[in-house]
């Protein structure tokens, strides 16, 4: 759904906490296919439908179903999905409430800005349930909160609550249930007062800059200011 240039993306199985299955996925690829493709969106959202639940994280019951280790390793790379958000041009808020666990925990990192309800419960559990996370999550975490702060995370598997992440710098921001909505569409509005190309540009130079050579990210820096200049 599009609304004044803000495209709200909704992960719809409140049934099972929106627990991220194939035909998730799917949806997910089909809405960044529609984002990319429409110039009218300059602020994208992703949020959880029904009050438990960002995302639970991965459908567990879908584990071992794949033809083969192989085949779903393919699949994945080649439709990567959580590369494709991390580099969406648009600015990017995850609004979390209830649990955000798992992928749902890194789908929430690869965005640009994460908005907790006070009843947020965040955290990769992976190490418990015998694997590691697989959405990038060993990669965002610590870039987020710090290498220390990461491994307790991780290597624990114990979920923190929405002012634990807020201290942690996990989140930006964190406000009551009811107002979640409200605050998310504030911030949307102050990114939509911005210039389009300048943010893209800010937002780009930063993400694309951050694992080169300092030298490297100037040079980046330098092009995008021509290309703005020149716009």
């Amino acid at each position: 759904m599009v609304r004044s240039h803000i495209a709200f993306v909704t992960l719809d199985r409140p049934e099972v906490l929106n627990a991220i299955d194939i035909v998730t996925r799917d949806a997910l690829w089909a809405a960044l296919d529609a984002i990319e493709a429409d110039d009218d969106v300059r602020v994208v959202v992703f949020r959880g439908s029904g009050e438990r639940a960002f995302s639970a994280g991965a459908d567990l019951t879908e584990f071992g179903t794949a033809p083969s280790f192989t085949e779903a390793r393919r699949a994945r790379l080649e439709r990567d999905l959580w590369g494709r958000i991390a580099h969406l041009e648009q600015p990017t808020i995850a609004a979390i409430h209830g649990y955000a666990l798992g992928a749902g925990c890194e789908l929430a990192l690869l965005c640009d800005f994460r908005i907790a309800a006070e009843d947020a419960r965040m955290g990769l559990p992976e190490t418990h349930l015998g694997y590691v996370p697989t959405a990038g999550g060993s990669q965002t975490l610590p870039r987020t909160v710090g290498r220390g702060r990461a491994l307790d995370m991780l290597l624990s598997a114990e979920p923190v609550g929405a002012s634990r992440a807020l201290e942690y710098g996990l989140v930006h921001q964190v406000v009551a249930v009811d107002g979640l909505d409200t605050a998310v569409e504030a911030l949307a509005v102050r990114l939509l007062a911005q210039p389009v190309g300048a943010l893209r540009a800010a937002k780009q130079a930063l993400i694309d800059g951050a694992d080169v050579p300092l030298e490297a990210a100037i040079r980046l820096e330098a092009r995008l200011r021509s290309r703005l200049i020149k716009a």
